[in-house]
């Protein structure tokens, strides 16, 4: 559970829970009741972070126009029911019930001998794009040659594939120069020598909530305290940084680090408009915060024009401030274990030296069948897998539309899935019984911080359009399967594989 307290104001608690719909059957039963259920939505949404404290009774009462015996009996029942927690001095903080934690299981892929009976919607990651992953490869063999006359080991990476990527990041508005530049083995390679040179046991960490589900894990185990940030309510079309609720947790909890993804986030797909990015560095930068930028998915803008993209985070502060995680597992293929890190260059020299105790360096040939598509086949890439996104998305869009329209989703300006409320269904029980009628699905929970988001499911847009049909028809099997196994997960049930 998180062990860090944050405050909200009378004003700013009112304002969030007029934004709450209470659990069905709650308006029409007493004033208590209503208030209680519509504090167990926002938790359960993520839109109120476990270990905020609540106004005093008193105050909230008179904020609310209602007695404060009204407050207190809600306090009461959300005591009772585990989402409340006082103590004398102290005030009280939500909570979630006790045995409720974060799955910890790893993601096991579906094996080759079930992939004619099981439809998998727990991975969002594309297939290869063919022809160019095979031409790619072909020009990487020819200059292998060249390299194993060495050792082999390049600790900051194959010159060619960190000129790529500079360039890369040039061209997206972010001067950059080789230097600047560590490949590492996967994105989550850079994630973990960023997160070793910059945290120590018991840190605290800011992330988004919801946020990606082996980011959060790989923070957890590494002893951090995740301090959970709520993305607003989409007023438009997408979800957005909630400024507020950032400026709070910086000054409450004075994170070390931040760590945020503002380009097509997973699991949302939101795209983070450029002023709020600006607002962030510019909350972080007065209390001293270091920004970690995941740009993972940052190429997979299908819903949206080149032109209209913010540029990158870091293009808006050329200080140390911010460092920026990304990989070609994403656009190219998850199968080229490739990510990079981008930061200033003793930063780069300090985490190469580092991880010769580790991993020493990423795979030779990898590096050059990335360089090759990076610099060679980049826009042709970019068009190929783009156009596989947005077709499996306006496939699902309509199918879920048709089969689950009381399940709520935006369809993001890009990414690699969608995000579902699910009317009130548990997501874990939803994935349990997914897996006994062949449908392997993400429950929300796995991309919040202690149990948030409980009712929602991330899907992928990695399904062809032609499987789409059968996957969704599975899926609308599933309520009625979870309803007769029980209905919402109990707490601190049985792990499901956790989503890549």
């Amino acid at each position: 559970m998180s062990e860090w307290h944050t405050t909200i104001t009378p004003p700013a608690f009112a304002r969030l829970l007029r934004t709450a719909r209470a659990p069905d059957g709650d308006g029409r039963r007493s004033a208590y009741r209503t208030l209680a259920g519509q504090v167990r939505t926002l938790l359960a949404d993520g839109r109120l972070p476990v270990g905020t404290r609540l106004p005093a009774e008193r105050e909230l009462a008179a904020e609310l126009a209602l007695s404060r015996t009204t407050v207190a009996t809600a306090y009461e029942a959300l005591r009772t029911d585990g989402y409340l927690r006082s103590r004398r001095g102290a005030g009280s903080w939500t909570v979630l019930p006790e045995g409720t934690r974060p799955p910890a299981d790893a993601l096991q892929p579906v094996p080759p001998d079930q992939r004619d009976t099981v439809i998998d919607l727990g991975v969002a990651a594309l297939p290869a794009p063919q022809p160019h992953l095979g031409r790619a490869a072909a020009r990487a063999l020819e200059q292998l040659p060249a390299y194993a006359a060495g050792h082999g080991h390049y600790p900051t990476g194959v010159p060619v594939l960190r000129e790529a990527i500079a360039r890369r990041f040039t061209a997206r508005g972010l001067p950059t120069s080789p230097d600047q530049i560590l490949v590492t083995t996967g994105a989550m390679g850079a994630l973990q020598l960023a997160r070793r040179a910059l945290l120590g046991r018991g840190d605290r960490v800011a992330v988004e909530a919801p946020s990606y589900a082996h980011s959060l894990q790989l923070l957890r185990r590494a002893g951090a305290r995740l301090v959970p940030v709520p993305l607003a309510r989409p007023t438009g079309p997408q979800p957005q940084w909630d400024l507020a609720a950032w400026r709070r947790a910086l000054r409450d909890s004075a994170p070390r680090v931040a760590y945020v993804v503002p380009d097509f986030h997973n699991p949302t797909g939101a795209l983070v408009p450029e002023e709020q990015r600006r607002a962030l560095l510019s909350a972080a930068r007065a209390v001293g915060t270091v920004l970690l930028v995941d740009e993972t998915t940052a190429e997979l803008g299908w819903g949206v024009d080149d032109g209209a993209l913010p540029r990158p985070t870091a293009a808006l502060d050329r200080t140390a401030q911010v460092i920026t995680v990304g990989s070609a597992s994403k656009l190219l293929w998850g199968g080229l274990r490739i990510g990079w890190l981008r930061a200033a260059p003793a930063l780069v020299r300090q985490l190469a030296a580092d991880r010769v105790f580790g991993d020493v360096g990423t795979p030779v040939l990898d590096q050059l069948i990335a360089a090759e598509m990076i610099a060679e086949q980049l826009d042709e890439v970019r068009a190929h897998q783009l156009q596989r996104l947005r077709a499996s998305a306006d496939a699902l869009a309509a199918e879920l539309r048709l089969r689950l329209p009381g399940w709520e989703f935006t369809l993001p300006p890009g990414g690699l899935a969608l995000w579902l409320a699910t009317a009130g269904t548990s997501g874990t029980a939803l994935a349990r019984a997914g897996e006994r009628i062949g449908v392997r699905l993400a429950a929300g929970a796995r991309f919040g911080v202690d149990g948030a988001f409980e009712d929602y499911l991330r899907i992928p847009l990695t399904v062809p359009p032609a499987a789409v049909p059968a996957a969704v028809e599975r899926l609308a099997e599933a309520p009625a399967r979870a309803a007769r196994g029980g209905g919402r997960a109990p707490a601190g049930g049985d792990p499901q594989p956790l989503a890549v």
